[in-house]
């Protein structure tokens, strides 16, 4: 497999759990403004789309989205899907809501915008993880272990960080326990990330 990711984009996540899992996979850079590869190819002839992330499978199949990544790589690792009888309905639910809420929300802060529409999005985006951790079910999302759910929101905690976003104190806590995780670790050094102070 080889992984296209760009640092601290939410293809993070990906890379976390395909290090999680033990995994044998490549890695490549992708310079999301150029659209070229560390290696120095076209990136926009590997996905059309011309974001991260991109996972080739062994098979030649070609994966987009991350939801649809990490659901992929749940779907065959137990150990990183949420349990029970709706538990991949469930993992779904949540990556939805980081997807389309919390990661969308962060789009002001990413790009140029006025004070005020920033001031505005780290308060929408503080709401919404207020929200988050009202449902959690344990010291992670879904109980005592990580699941792929919590791999997307790791990114969005390491963004608020990076933005100066309210946190509260239940994602403080699953945010320092993840970084404490060696596969998180890894993941972070490969991608040249500073663990205390997160920059590009």
């Amino acid at each position: 497999m080889k992984l296209y990711f760009t640092p601290l984009a939410c293809s993070l996540a990906d890379h976390i759990a395909l290090e999680e899992l033990g995994l044998s996979f490549e890695r490549e850079k992708v310079d999301l403004k150029t659209k070229r590869t560390a290696s120095g190819g076209d990136f926009l002839a590997i996905n059309p789309k011309g974001y991260v992330p991109v996972l080739v499978l062994d098979d030649g199949e070609t994966l987009t989205e991350n939801i649809a990544v990490l659901d992929w790589l749940a779907s065959g690792h137990p150990e990183i899907a949420v349990s029970g009888p709706l538990g991949r309905t469930r993992a779904l639910e949540m990556m939805t809501y980081i997807s389309t809420e919390i990661h969308r929300s962060f789009k002001p802060m990413w790009h140029p915008s006025t004070d005020a529409e920033k001031a505005s999005a780290r308060a929408t985006v503080a709401g919404q993880l207020r929200f988050v951790a009202d449902h959690m079910a344990g010291p992670y999302l879904f109980g005592d272990t990580p699941s792929v759910a919590d791999f997307y929101l790791f990114v969005m905690l390491l963004w608020a960080a990076r933005f100066d976003v309210a946190v509260p104190n239940a994602l403080i806590g699953m945010r320092d326990r993840m970084k404490r995780r060696p596969a998180v670790q890894a993941a972070m050094r490969v991608e040249g990330l500073i663990l205390d102070a997160v920059t590009l």
